[in-house]
């Protein structure tokens, strides 16, 4: 699956189920709501991106 810039992104945490699937969560979303907690993906786009380092 493509998942865009949230693949690089230092804000996104993996949230894995207890049934093995796999979810993108935004951390930026718990301090601002212009933030989508679990984005629509690919994200192509993104005010908040910053690169990991």
């Amino acid at each position: 699956m493509k998942i865009g810039l949230c693949q690089t992104c230092f804000y996104m945490r993996t949230v894995e189920t207890k049934r093995g699937s796999v979810f993108y969560l935004c951390a930026l979303a718990k301090e601002d709501s212009r933030f989508s907690k679990y984005p629509s993906l690919p994200v192509l786009s993104c005010l908040g991106y910053e690169k990991k380092s």
